[in-house]
């Protein structure tokens, strides 16, 4: 997973401001069928590229729900919560991050390609009472179990009824233990399987059920 998080000793792509140098550049990329060209930036998430896992995630999730609140966890320069916007554009997309260099971009990227419907934001910027039709991650796997369960846990109860959460795991990184934490810790009223394989990475697909249980 390619990760540039400049010189600065402790600067990394979850850090809320990086003090590395911006070096802004360019990816070309396809999302939701339209050729693209996006800014990314040093201190961000893969900043040369759309890595492997994103890619793995957005060639194996269904496309989005039409409407409704839609949620990019942990979205760095924006591919996931771009595409979503793209594909349901009625819908609301909630991009975010703690990394707020990474939400500047995702604001930029979404004006150059005329969507108005993303929402780049710190994760306390979200209103409480809000609940989503999907959530879509490249999880942060890299911030440490305790953070990521955290993160997982502050996030996923916030599916609406009979709505998915579908997150990319690199197998070397813990994907088959998140899973089986996955379904430990959601135990009552979801459903979690793995959905797809590719390139190294799983796919993993938390399903929330109406009512208490599944």
């Amino acid at each position: 997973m390619a990760n540039d998080v400049g010189p600065v000793p402790g600067d990394h792509y979850f850090t809320a401001v990086p003090a590395s140098p911006e070096k802004l550049r360019s990816v070309r990329l396809n999302l939701a069928g339209r050729d693209l060209e996006l800014t990314t930036a040093g201190g961000v998430f893969s900043p040369d590229r759309l890595d492997a896992g994103t890619g793995v995630l957005l060639a194996n999730a269904p496309a989005a729900p039409p409407g409704g609140q839609l949620l990019d966890l942990g979205c760095g320069w924006g591919p996931i919560a771009l595409s979503l916007a793209l594909q349901s554009p009625h819908a609301t997309v909630w991009a975010v991050d703690v990394n707020e260099r990474a939400l500047d971009l995702v604001r930029r990227n979404a004006a150059s390609i005329g969507v108005e419907n993303v929402h780049a934001v710190l994760p306390d910027e979200v209103p409480g009472d809000i609940v989503f039709r999907t959530i879509r991650s490249n999880p942060p796997i890299r911030v440490g179990k305790h953070e990521l369960h955290g993160l997982l846990e502050r996030w996923i109860p916030r599916l609406d009824e009979r709505s998915d959460a579908w997150l990319v795991v690199q197998r070397n990184l813990g994907s088959d233990s998140l899973q089986r934490w996955l379904a430990g810790t959601f135990e009552h009223g979801y459903s979690v399987h793995r959905a797809a394989t590719g390139r190294g990475y799983r796919v993993l697909k938390v399903r929330r059920y109406g009512g208490s249980s599944a």
